[in-house]
């Protein structure tokens, strides 16, 4: 159920991962930031504040952490997910693409 949230917030930036003008990674982190800085009140909610840490720089960069075992189990199962989402938006754009389109 939290992996699908997070799909639904990826979908509805198909747009920007096509243009390269983010990565999947950093709309994991955006996603999550917008889930703890809302009051709780799904459960998906409840559990991202009680189970992820965040910590983000100045310079963008950004650490998510599981607070228990099931919390790292859960930071690696969206980060293994917005990694192959990213692969999967990536190969659906190259199917229709020829060697001869990447030549200058």
């Amino acid at each position: 159920m939290i992996l699908k949230e997070f799909s639904k917030y990826l979908q509805s930036k198909n747009d920007e991962l096509i243009s390269n003008k983010t990565t999947a990674t950093k709309l994991l982190c955006e996603w999550i930031k917008i889930v703890i800085n809302k009051n709780p009140k799904k459960h998906v909610d409840k559990i991202v504040h009680r189970e992820i840490m965040l910590a983000e720089n100045n310079s963008g960069d950004f650490l998510i952490v599981g607070k228990s075992d099931s919390g790292r189990v859960l930071v690696n199962a969206l980060y293994n997910f917005a990694l192959s989402y990213e692969n999967y938006i990536m190969q659906k754009w190259l199917s229709d693409k020829n060697p001869k389109d990447f030549e200058k």
